[in-house]
């Protein structure tokens, strides 16, 4: 019987770990700026992101870490993107690995290009975070039969819950109502805590870069959302602001509580 489960627990063990690998995605992009935007939405949605700024460092993660899926930019130094699409074609193991092109070159004969070369999707700069994100997911989906969700969406600490699969939130043990823009920005904040972020830089991540709104909109929901977290909005512990620079998710507060 110890036999039997020790078997069972080593299986178990080894779909957990399969499954880890196959959320593991490798971005392969010069600008800082821009691996930072991608590595932010793509944490946000339960995957392990990778990062290369050149070519050569991008095939290497590629032999060494396997991910389920790369993000390619095709203007980088050293190795070009067209290259580097190639030799991952070349390579038996990586044949069912999706990859998708992200380049600012939106020509027709690129597209085309990328494609005889084993592209799997080819995206255009600038982009939507948010349709990137929907891209990723349905390539994992149709490579792996996995979209490569956390392995958990409920989160709690302290007096708060969240269920991110039914877009529910209670408080201690109260359920409270929140609007779809609230709860997205809840969810980024408690996804990404004790991190300050600019006002410009939640627009982005969470509204959405085609979403034409000022700066104020997101002050106008942080106020929201602190009336119904907070025990004293007028004080608060939770969503802090950063004097001059933003707003930061405090989850150590939550340990008090």
């Amino acid at each position: 019987m110890w036999r039997c489960r020790a078997r069972s627990r080593g299986a178990n063990a080894a779909m957990a770990e399969s499954r880890r690998e196959r959320r593991k995605v490798l971005v392969i992009e010069d600008e800082r700026d821009i691996r930072e935007l991608l590595r932010i939405a793509l944490e946000a949605e339960g995957l392990q992101v990778l990062a290369a700024e050149d070519g050569e460092l991008g095939l290497a993660l590629v032999r060494r870490e396997r991910p389920a899926l790369v993000v390619l930019d095709l203007m980088l130094p050293g190795v070009g993107g067209f290259e580097i699409c190639r030799r991952i074609r070349a390579e038996e193991s990586m044949t069912r690995v999706p990859i998708l092109i992200l380049s600012a070159r939106s020509g027709e004969p690129d597209k085309i290009v990328g494609r005889e070369l084993g592209a799997d999707d080819y995206g255009t700069k600038p982009f939507s975070p948010r349709e990137l994100v929907a891209r990723v997911r349905a390539l994992l989906r149709r490579a792996w039969g996995d979209p490569g969700e956390a392995p958990s969406e409920i989160y709690r600490k302290g007096s708060i819950e969240i269920d991110f699969s039914a877009y529910e939130v209670r408080i201690d043990n109260q359920r409270v109502e929140f609007s779809l823009r609230e709860f997205e920005l809840l969810r980024f904040f408690v996804k990404h805590p004790n991190r300050v972020y600019e006002r410009g830089q939640l627009l982005e991540l969470v509204w959405g870069p085609d979403t034409f709104v000022e700066p104020r909109t997101v002050d106008v929901h942080v106020r929201r959302l602190r009336r119904r977290i907070e025990r004293d909005d007028a004080d608060p512990e939770l969503i802090v602001t950063v004097r001059g620079v933003g707003y930061m998710f405090n989850e150590r507060s939550l340990e008090a509580r």
